[in-house]
């Protein structure tokens, strides 16, 4: 096999980064498209070049000549296509979150192991030039021990609508859609710790504030200003067998004077702050550092980063390279992530049995 054949299912606006990743990666070839939407896929299908067009991703899936495929749809059918698209032999790239439920990731774990197929989750940030930059710092033991993150995604007007705004299809609101990316950046640099508690909050204040007026937000093809069954705003603290902790806080609308991501982590040794831009402290005889790195672009680049992952996925399916966000790491997210919500319920801590060593 000199390409890899790639199947893409779910043509929505999150399938740009990948079609256009994969149309730059010259050992892959965009192979077929699958959407409900007929006329969205062939769309998408003319402007890639794209040979197969397909409304019922069964039937891409039973395509002999597909090797790999990126699910791009609703966070609750990734689950099922997930499972269905290893059984029939072919690799998955998964766009975050790997699901809704915890339930349901481990169904997904227990069809890798059985397929021997490669998933990937697509924790993109895990792949931007940034935070290889910082990984490099901490495996060299220039932070030292990470012992608190905090990390913030605040938008003050930016629900999408749609099927974000839907819980029965997205399976929340900020925290699923964008705590996902900023809980696994922290957790991936802090070495990925065993979670021991959670304790969370959600609000659901403000709706989706469709009366603004003069200010534009990205909307979702299936905008509807009439519904909204996810939170506004969540925050919680997580805690780790290791002492270690992370404070979160996300939003899709909030009375804020501006939007704001931040992503800070603290070692013994040194501090790194990787959102809004890549920033490090150190100290040295007796002094503190403040170490701006000399890169190209010291803010997260989305579409660099998705084409990092893209590569990497594909080397992957080589098995050239090991994937850097493995089906047990998303487990371990919706485990957070649904304690989050969990916590919130019921107004209680959420705590984990540790595993005992033998």
């Amino acid at each position: 096999m000199t390409k890899l054949n790639i199947g893409v299912i779910g043509a929505g606006s999150i399938s740009a980064l990948h079609l256009q990743s994969y149309e730059k990666n010259q050992r892959a070839n965009l192979y077929a498209v699958c959407d409900l939407n007929e006329q969205r896929a062939e769309t998408k299908a003319q402007t890639y070049s794209i040979q197969k067009v397909y409304t019922d991703y069964h039937e891409l899936l039973a395509d002999p000549l597909v090797d790999a495929v990126s699910i791009c749809t609703w966070n609750n059918s990734h689950a099922e296509i997930a499972i269905a698209a290893m059984e029939a032999g072919k690799h998955v790239l998964v766009e975050k979150p790997l699901c809704k439920t915890v339930e349901e990731a481990l169904k997904v774990q227990e069809a890798v192991k059985r397929s021997g197929k490669l998933l990937q989750v697509g924790f993109v940030r895990r792949y931007a030039t940034n935070t290889k930059i910082v990984k490099q710092f901490m495996d060299a033991g220039d932070i030292g021990e990470i012992y608190y993150a905090k990390a913030s995604c605040l938008r003050r007007l930016g629900n999408p609508g749609g099927w974000f705004a839907d819980n029965e299809r997205s399976g929340g609101g900020p925290l699923i859609d964008l705590g996902v990316h900023v809980i696994d950046l922290c957790w991936y640099l802090m070495g990925k710790p065993k979670v021991k508690s959670v304790s969370g909050n959600t609000y659901s204040k403000l709706g989706n504030r469709s009366n603004i007026n003069h200010l534009s937000f990205y909307q979702a093809s299936d905008y509807d200003p009439n519904h909204n069954s996810v939170e506004d705003l969540a925050n919680a603290i997580i805690r780790f067998d290791n002492g270690a902790s992370i404070m979160v806080d996300v939003s899709f609308t909030l009375h804020a004077k501006e939007d704001e991501i931040s992503v800070k982590l603290y070692g013994d040794k040194g501090g790194v702050e990787i959102e809004p831009e890549l920033f490090l402290v150190s100290e040295k005889h007796n002094t503190i550092l403040n170490i701006t790195p000399q890169v190209d672009n010291l803010k997260f680049d989305f579409v660099q980063g998705f084409q990092n992952e893209i590569d990497h996925f594909v080397l992957s399916c080589f098995g050239e390279k090991p994937t850097l966000s493995p089906v047990e790491d998303g487990v371990e997210i919706m485990k957070i992530l649904n304690a989050v919500y969990e916590s919130a319920e019921k107004g209680i801590e959420i705590t984990f049995e540790q595993e005992v060593e033998v």
